[in-house]
């Protein structure tokens, strides 16, 4: 191993008192995010089944470099900080795989999925977007990634982008399983 392969993690204090992030000088999910409220919620992500299997582990978040750790309440995080950033950095060292890739929908699988999108936009996004001055327009949805146009006030907004994230990638993965992350372009 090179010096330029040494990976490092650091732990960082997040908002929430019962979360902590752990971060790492690679990237370990680019361009994407999951998040498992449960052990039970975990597909496709190794390393989160790995973390579920620490008893102190309530939820998983990864994210570019990081990963955030949900404890269970009756843990303290300087007893299982080391434990955690150990973890990480083996696991990256050693290479392992963060997801694997799900099986391709077959085009009627595909066709149901897009109209549960287009419906779930339509009955909860627009409604939102329109009343802070913009739209938002269903594009295409092509292996688990579901792309809308951003138009009027929400294109270029920087609380867009949050919005996006947060509220209508959650909505749309927890009411679709089959996305797997939302993508906007300006229109």
């Amino acid at each position: 191993m090179e010096l330029n392969d040494v990976i490092t993690v650091y732990s960082e204090q997040t908002p929430n008192p019962e979360s902590m992030k752990f971060v790492a000088n690679k990237m370990i999910l680019p361009n994407d995010s999951i998040d498992f409220r449960t052990k039970d919620s975990v597909e496709h992500c190794p390393m989160a089944e790995e973390l579920f299997k620490y008893d102190f582990v309530k939820g998983v978040f990864i994210m570019n470099n990081f990963v955030s750790v949900t404890k269970e309440a009756d843990y303290e995080w300087f007893d299982i900080i080391p434990q955690l950033k150990k973890f990480v950095q083996e696991y990256l060292e050693a290479e392992k795989p963060i997801v694997t890739k799900k099986e391709k929908l077959t085009e009627e699988e595909e066709s149901e999925a897009v109209m549960k999108i287009k419906q779930l936009l339509d009955d909860h996004v627009k409604p939102a977007v329109e009343m802070d001055g913009g739209a938002i327009d269903f594009k295409s949805f092509e292996k688990g990634v579901v792309t809308v146009m951003m138009k009027g006030s929400c294109s270029g907004c920087p609380s867009s982008t949050l919005t996006l994230k947060a509220g209508i990638e959650n909505l749309l993965k927890r009411m679709v399983p089959e996305v797997e992350a939302v993508e906007a372009e300006a229109g």
